[in-house]
């Protein structure tokens, strides 16, 4: 019997479509995973802003990890939007006790407004609970300060955050330094297996189409090391696909906002 791929998320819903599962499962399928999906929040959002947001009780989170993990299994997991410290405490649970990974954490803290969108009690929960498990974490400086305590203001500040974001227990990070500007965008990895950061660049593409850039790269990662890619070729055939797919969706228009970036644009025409 042939056997797929499988890639789980565990995230908040975006009901326009362009973040969160609806950007995981997009991305997953994209790069040849079968894609499921565990629940820990439902929001009203569309291109300009979101509107509510509905909170899963962690007694379904855990309900909805152990009917997939049971059944089906995982060959990675990727987590988004986790809102609470019992959230996060039922996440880290479930994955210890069926051994799931590897595991991509996109630490999602900070909205685009700087709002930050963890309590104190949440963020303490992250560094301690589910660091420690995760195979690759994606920061944005905004949300590795948060992590930190401390704000990273240049590509001088970089490899230090790397190293002291390491320190916290994940075998690799991804540092995006996307929030420094310029006609660039540089991101630096560095994980145990290579004590030397890597510096991977990327250009800057014009356009307003950016809603979902973080969960669409972190999901392709987990979708590449599932397939069985090392960190570093998940990480660059990551960031590849997320550069195409920002290109071929720069010139639509949906809403009124950010629109998505286009994740299907090696099949649609």
């Amino acid at each position: 019997m042939k056997r797929y791929v499988r890639v789980l998320t565990i995230a908040g819903s975006d009901s326009g479509g362009g973040a969160g599962i609806q950007a995981d499962l997009k991305t997953f399928s994209a790069l040849g995973c079968y894609g499921m999906s565990v629940l820990t929040a439902l929001t009203a959002q569309n291109t300009r802003q979101v509107c509510a947001v509905y909170p899963v009780p962690p007694d379904f989170v855990a309900a909805q990890l152990e009917a997939v993990l049971e059944d089906i299994g995982v060959d990675a997991v990727k987590i988004g939007m986790l809102h609470t410290a019992p959230v996060i405490g039922t996440v880290a649970e479930q994955l210890r006790r069926y051994a799931a990974g590897p595991v991509v954490l996109d630490p999602v803290m900070v909205a685009k407004s700087g709002d930050r969108l963890l309590e104190p009690e949440a963020v303490r929960a992250l560094r301690t609970a589910l660091l420690p498990l995760a195979t690759v974490i994606t920061p944005n400086l905004p949300e590795a300060g948060v992590l930190l305590g401390w704000e990273i203001r240049s590509e001088e500040d970089m490899p230090r955050a790397a190293r002291e974001l390491l320190e916290l227990g994940p075998e690799a990070v991804l540092l995006k330094g996307g929030h420094l500007g310029g006609s660039r965008s540089p991101d630096v990895l560095l994980w145990r297996a290579h004590p030397e950061p890597i510096w991977l660049e990327a250009e800057r593409i014009p356009t307003r189409n950016t809603h979902g850039t973080g969960c669409t790269l972190s999901s392709a990662i987990a979708a590449y090391l599932a397939r069985g890619f090392s960190i570093p070729d998940a990480v660059e055939a990551a960031k590849r696909y997320l550069s195409e797919a920002l290109r071929a969706g720069a010139d639509y228009q949906l809403g009124s906002g950010h629109g998505p970036v286009h994740h299907f644009y090696r099949y649609w025409e």
